[in-house]
């Protein structure tokens, strides 16, 4: 059953207006706020964001909601986090403002028929209207990232290559976990980013740890309360090399403290890498984590 709507809008750090749940558009159609939860592998796409001529998560999704909602045109996605050509997504979230005529009248069989237009690459596990205030890449409090490890060449799985980097020698988790450690809390992340105009690299690390999923087998769990481009998979990259004895556990701490990005980095490949889980605090805090999140923030010295 579907909410009363009201006329709403939010302002946004830029003074430009969002769409929010319930909002009336140009047209005087009442607008609804979809919450859509999202599964993929990464394998055959291009990245989530939409690109001219190329396959996308983002477009794919886009295109089956417009055919399934029966819209005008294809809606535009917010996502959380917008994941790197070959990353998985097992917990994505992205939101999309569409008629509430077209929800009211679709909502029954939504999921039904965006499991027949989507490819099997992507599946929609949950689709509804979301709470008010309600924004897929500015409420989150945190994203929760895995990355997968194999580095013990005669338990490599082949039906796990996808899913999986075959690291070439022994990794050492006590010391990875070690110069983890360093890398714990806000700091400026610009030596582990790909810096962007206008853009803060600060963040705030909430756990960095590897733990043995099996035998030689290993899997980082990253969680931050945002992430900034490649920020995820130069971290990884910077402890796979203290864990195969290249660099020591000091390291990663002494590149972090100089807050530039050093080329001695690599930067692990996008197919071990997959966002898990997003969280999101209670429906009456949404607003006001979207409006705290929108902020640039600074480091006291």
């Amino acid at each position: 059953m579907l909410a009363r709507l009201t006329a709403s809008r939010t302002p946004t750090s830029n003074g430009l207006t969002e769409r929010e749940p319930g909002r009336l558009s140009p047209a005087g159609l009442a607008q609804l706020r979809l919450r859509l939860d999202l599964s993929y592998d990464g394998s055959p796409f291009h990245g989530w964001a939409t690109q001219p001529g190329l396959a996308t998560v983002q477009q794919v999704v886009e295109e089956a909601l417009w055919r399934a909602l029966s819209l005008p045109a294809p809606p535009a996605l917010t996502v959380a986090g917008r994941t790197d050509a070959g990353v998985h997504a097992r917990g994505q979230v992205a939101h999309a403002d569409v008629s509430a005529d077209r929800w009211a009248e679709a909502a029954d069989s939504a999921a039904r028929r965006l499991g027949r237009l989507l490819p099997p690459a992507v599946r929609v596990r949950a689709i509804g209207p979301a709470p008010a205030g309600f924004d897929a890449r500015f409420s989150p409090l945190w994203r929760r990232y895995s990355y997968r490890v194999c580095h013990d060449p005669a338990r490599a799985d082949p039906l796990r290559r996808h899913d999986t980097l075959w690291y070439p020698r022994p990794l050492d988790l006590d010391q990875m976990n070690a110069a983890a450690r360093a890398c714990l809390g806000e700091h400026d992340f610009a030596a582990f980013c790909r810096s962007r105009d206008g853009a803060t690299t600060i963040r705030e690390l909430l756990r960095l740890d590897w733990t043995g999923a099996e035998p030689g087998v290993c899997v980082a769990t990253v969680v931050a309360d945002a992430f900034c481009h490649n920020m995820v998979r130069a971290l990884t990259g910077a402890l796979l090399s203290v864990g195969d004895g290249s660099r020591p556990p000091d390291w990663p701490g002494q590149l972090l403290a100089a807050r530039q990005r050093d080329p001695a980095v690599r930067v692990a490949p996008p197919h071990g890498l997959c966002l898990e889980e997003v969280g999101y605090p209670p429906p009456a805090e949404l607003a006001d984590r979207a409006a705290a999140t929108r902020r640039i923030r600074s480091l006291e010295l």
